[in-house]
């Protein structure tokens, strides 16, 4: 009889959680502090990040921004200090930067919002629902171009969305882009939906080429994650998958099935580069991976990530692992990278993964290059270098995505003439 009603009680939850996901309280960030230290001793911080499970934001061969919680400030201060740790603060008040980063509307904004049929503006973060009925706005606004469908369920059964941006043509050249891997990325998801809109409702701007290029679009890969960053932790990483009892969560961006468990990953449960407990264990990331092989012609893809002001070049794995194509791709990314900087002014460097930031293996775009042979595959850290990190204020949303753009149109270009 037991196992009968723990089928009943977790069909229950299962229906809990796709109608009406449980709230949570707001992680509180009160003298939560953001510091960039320098890695001249690179043995020593390495064993203190291990054993203090600190998270790190961003990290390269000179140098790491790590966040620091309020409780924990004044004691890891000291760690460092005493093994003769350079640093310096980057963000002095976290928990201000996150209330700042993304205000409430006004009524009146409300009010024009849904004059348009659908909520949908670049003015603040949206919510999963907002991106999701833009979406389904565009679809019956455009039907003879845009089709939106699922490619899965997350682990809490949200629905995973894509949006189909049709080329008209017989067998396109196929160009996938997505977003909101990480869950805290909120630029990521802003980006890919004003990336759509630009190619839906701006269509008529495009190049003749681009317009030969079919898209798919998934905006946010993770929409347990993202929904649990605006309800509960602002600052969750992972998906929301619970193996273990102490700790929840998988980086989906370390769990595709190329060169799994590799370098930069961690089978600690509590870390926030865990990689689950096999290849594509996630319904996230199997669900993204099994989307993208049934696709034919697939010639680019793109992953948008934050922060740092990167465009990076597979293979990330490893320092010596290259693919073949390498050199072209390189060269549409300069391209790509140029046309950021006349867009907004911003520097975005572009290099292969491992030896700009660090390997890092069961990457989305290592297993892209790997299995469907494109040679177009990016990863794209947006804004910023790291004043704001993952709490870009909502007013640099516009800039980040129009530049953004601007590298969409380049290797869409070079998408359609391979």
């Amino acid at each position: 009889m037991a196992p009968l009603i723990f089928c009943l009680l977790a069909a229950a939850l299962a229906e809990d959680l796709t109608t009406a996901p449980p709230q949570s309280e707001q992680a509180s960030f009160e003298g939560s502090q953001v510091l960039t230290i320098f890695a001249e001793n690179r043995p020593d911080i390495e064993k203190i990040v291990e054993e203090e499970n600190i998270d790190i934001w961003a990290e390269n061969k000179t140098h790491m921004d790590i966040f620091l919680p309020g409780e924990k400030v004044d004691v890891l201060k000291g760690k460092f200090s005493a093994n003769q740790i350079n640093f310096s603060i980057k963000i002095n008040d976290v928990d201000a930067a996150i209330r700042e980063q993304n205000p409430p509307p006004s009524e009146e904004d409300e009010e024009l919002d849904g004059r348009k049929g659908h909520k949908m503006n670049w003015d603040k973060y949206q919510r999963l629902d907002v991106i999701y009925g833009y979406m389904d706005y565009l679809a019956q606004t455009y039907p003879n171009l845009v089709t939106t469908g699922v490619i899965g369920n997350s682990y809490e059964n949200r629905p995973i969305k894509y949006i189909r941006i049709s080329s008209g043509k017989p067998n396109p050249n196929v160009f996938v882009i997505d977003g909101g891997i990480h869950a805290r990325e909120w630029i990521s998801p802003a980006t890919t939906a004003y990336i759509i809109r630009e190619l839906v409702e701006n269509r008529g701007s495009l190049p003749a080429d681009l317009q030969e290029v079919e898209f798919y679009i998934v905006p946010v890969v993770n929409p347990d994650g993202y929904e649990y960053t605006h309800i509960g932790n602002r600052l969750w990483r992972k998906n929301k998958s619970r193996s273990y009892v102490t700790c929840s969560g998988t980086d989906l961006n370390r769990n595709f099935a190329h060169s799994w468990g590799g370098k930069g990953t961690s089978g600690n449960p509590c870390s926030e580069i865990y990689r689950g407990r096999s290849a594509l264990s996630e319904n996230e990331s199997r669900a993204l991976a099994n989307f993208i092989q049934g696709l034919r012609n697939v010639k680019a893809y793109v992953t948008f990530h934050s922060y740092g002001q990167f465009i990076l070049i597979p293979y990330g794995y490893d320092y010596n692992a290259f693919p073949p194509d390498f050199k072209e791709m390189e060269r549409v990314a300069i391209r790509a990278s140029h046309a950021m900087a006349r867009s907004g002014g911003q520097h975005y460097t572009v290099g292969n993964t491992a030896h700009t930031l660090y390997p890092a293996s069961g990457g989305s775009d290592d297993w892209v290059k790997a299995q469907t042979g494109a040679t177009y595959v990016y990863t794209i850290e947006l804004r910023d270098k790291g004043n704001y990190g993952f709490t870009l204020p909502a007013r640099q949303i516009l800039p980040t995505a129009k530049e953004a753009y601007e590298a969409v149109k380049v290797i869409a270009a070079a998408a359609a003439r391979s």
